[in-house]
């Protein structure tokens, strides 16, 4: 055989795995969320970039199959169903109706959650150690509500009654209003608990809030209200409410106070473990992550037009002030 015949044949030869490879599907992470996607870009962009810390592009290396309920909780099993019918590598979930829609789908894929008290919602067995097929983030947020109530109090020292405004259908909702029924018998002040599931509720339950003349309102953490953070943050203007939120999004919405873990780095924090199941971690293996850094976030300029005096002991005390 001539020199140039047998380097042609070898490499022919060496092309075959490369051709082979290049042809292999990527690797697909399913995306379930109970919202609308434009609520939630820049959690997006913070899920891609753990995963991008972790080695993965989306669309070079892996591929999201994104899947939105756009509000509609009914939604989520079927849509989990779906992903779970598709074989994904993984199911990345938000909120716990999802993340237990997702568990209900699937025994084997793992499920990588962001959501508050996986081990009561039977998610986890462990925080350490989990065991079956999720792991992922307890943000906390709702064992947050008592601290936020002292928070919104502090800045309406003459507040006698507190509106507490939860979404029933949560899974922890009856810890979240108990916790806030002990906060407030504490200090004395009266708790008036309102209630909103869907997507016609937050106006009635705002027209039955307003009606009892509450002093101030703690909203509960809830994925379904994080969805409507722009509506919620209308109606408490429009009725002149003080209101403390769970997220800084709803502050950067014109909120008046907000206090929580950063979502963006929850969601940063599960590309991050999705992509070391792509890369062959177990979710056992995996222990649930918990925020350590909290942060709260006021509006200067709602204050202003609430008649509200933000003391500089709190605007210190904030780790951002929006004015």
């Amino acid at each position: 055989m001539r020199r140039r015949e047998f380097l042609g044949v070898l490499g022919g030869a060496m092309a075959w795995p490369l051709a082979a490879r290049a042809q292999q599907p990527l690797p697909v992470v399913g995306f379930l969320n109970g919202g609308f996607s434009d609520s939630y870009t820049q959690q997006v962009v913070a899920f891609r970039q753990g995963l991008n810390e972790s080695g993965y592009v989306d669309g070079e290396t892996v591929t999201i199959d994104f899947r939105w309920a756009n509000g509609r909780a009914e939604d989520l099993l079927p849509l989990a169903n779906e992903l779970a019918k598709r074989r994904v590598a993984a199911i990345v979930t938000s909120g716990s109706a999802a993340a237990l829609a997702a568990k209900s789908a699937t025994a084997t894929i793992p499920i990588i959650f962001n959501v508050t008290d996986p081990i009561r919602l039977g998610l986890v067995k462990s925080i350490n150690r989990p065991e079956g097929n999720a792991t992922g983030v307890d943000v906390l947020a709702g064992e947050l509500e008592p601290k936020r109530f002292g928070l919104l109090r502090e800045l309406v020292p003459s507040m006698e009654s507190i509106a507490f405004l939860v979404n029933p259908t949560s899974p922890v909702s009856p810890l979240q209003t108990r916790r806030m029924e002990d906060a407030a018998q504490r200090v004395g002040v009266e708790l008036k608990t309102f209630r909103a599931t869907g997507q016609g509720d937050l106006e009635a339950a705002f027209a039955r809030l307003v009606q009892q003349r509450p002093d101030g309102l703690v909203v509960a953490a809830d994925p379904f209200f994080n969805t409507r953070r722009h509506e919620l943050v209308a109606l408490a203007a429009r009725h002149s409410i003080p209101a403390i939120y769970e997220w800084r999004e709803f502050v950067e919405a014109g909120g008046l106070m907000s206090y929580g873990p950063s979502l963006k780095d929850a969601y940063r924090q599960i590309g991050v473990y999705a992509g070391r199941i792509l890369r062959g971690a177990k979710p056992v293996d995996l222990p649930v992550i918990q925020p350590t850094k909290f942060e709260f976030v006021i509006n200067l300029k709602t204050a202003k037009t609430l008649g509200l005096a933000v003391p500089v002991s709190m605007q210190l005390l904030a780790d951002d002030l929006i004015e």
